[in-house]
């Protein structure tokens, strides 16, 4: 179905799977909703908590790490009322279009999907749901007439699956649902975490900023390092304090912290403090109104009801030239 708007509708899942950490901020959803600002742009960027489903089975779990993502998104300042901003299963539309686009979806091509082998080989919870996860990532995106879907590697292969379910159904039933271009990312931004690998929950090594200023502080004093003495010159090059530092501060503090570092007389502990310093100086407001939503469920359930309510509508619209199509 081809379909003439003023602003680019622009489609993003986001991950529940627990408290976004620096990495999450820095790499995606910062960035993200500054896209999502520009005035040609109409984005609808939902919490995939549905998705969860398939490596958590604890309920509580999944509720509140999809408030924590709520908070977040909130907390640094998406716009839910230029954009639409919702919870995935608030939306039971979703769901039933995942079963018609099932049908459609050859099972040879589930089985080449690089994401299942990938994860079946790391988990013993090898379920259907994680076989047909394309089908419901691409549910999520046809649902909406999305236009473009911004996505990493990993989940380009997922694009393509969703492109060629259009081509499918559309040759059978005429132009009923919109192809999403790919957006590809293949520029993402790398954060080190505390152990210097890639900042990730599966590494154990990441930080959270919107732990208390000691539980923050005590992550940070955990970062790895050399073990060149106080008084000895160092590479800031090298340091993962450094390179965590440089991706939050100005060129004048970056000039100023390499500085130290290359005159010695100054301790990776000096460096640590300064990271704290600046991380809670940078993001003291994002850090307040996070802890404030947390404790007030109701308002971000409130929030969430109306990019809902907005997703809702457009869904249905979908859903009816669906099911008239396919005899329901």
């Amino acid at each position: 179905m081809s379909k003439t708007t003023a602003m680019a509708r622009i489609l993003t899942g986001i991950q529940s799977t627990g408290v976004p950490h620096l990495g999450n901020l820095l790499g995606a959803i910062i960035p993200t909703i500054k896209i999502s600002r520009e005035k040609n742009n109409e984005m609808f960027a939902f919490i995939a908590d549905m998705h969860s489903l398939t490596s958590i089975k604890d309920g509580d779990t999944i509720r509140e790490n999809t408030y924590s993502v709520a908070a977040t998104w909130l907390a640094f300042g998406v716009d839910i009322e230029k954009n639409v901003f919702y919870r995935q299963s608030d939306v039971t539309e979703t769901v039933e279009l995942a079963w018609y686009l099932s049908c459609f979806m050859p099972y040879s091509r589930l089985q080449l999907a690089h994401s299942f082998k990938d994860k079946s080989e790391k988990t013993n919870d090898v379920n259907s749901g994680l076989f047909s996860y394309p089908v419901l990532m691409a549910a999520d995106i046809l649902l909406y007439d999305a236009e473009v879907v911004p996505v990493g590697k990993d989940q380009k292969q997922h694009l393509e699956f969703t492109r060629d379910l259009v081509d499918r159904i559309n040759h059978q039933y005429g132009e009923i649902l919109t192809k999403p271009e790919i957006s590809l990312n293949d520029k993402t931004m790398y954060i080190p975490g505390i152990d210097g690998q890639k900042m990730s929950k599966s590494y154990g090594n990441t930080i959270n900023i919107f732990d208390s200023d000691k539980k923050l502080r005590k992550s940070i004093m955990g970062i790895k390092t050399d073990n060149l003495g106080l008084e000895e010159p160092k590479n800031p090059d090298s340091c993962t304090v450094f390179q965590l530092y440089a991706l939050l501060a100005s060129e004048e503090q970056k000039k100023e912290l390499a500085t130290n570092y290359r005159n010695g007389n100054f301790g990776y502990g000096h460096a640590k403090q300064w990271l704290f310093e600046l991380i809670c100086e940078k993001y003291g407001e994002e850090r307040e109104l996070y802890n404030e939503f947390m404790s007030n469920k109701v308002v971000l359930d409130e929030k969430l009801e109306i990019g809902a309510g907005k997703a809702k509508t457009i869904a249905k619209n979908t859903i009816n030239r669906v099911r008239n199509v396919m005899g329901y």
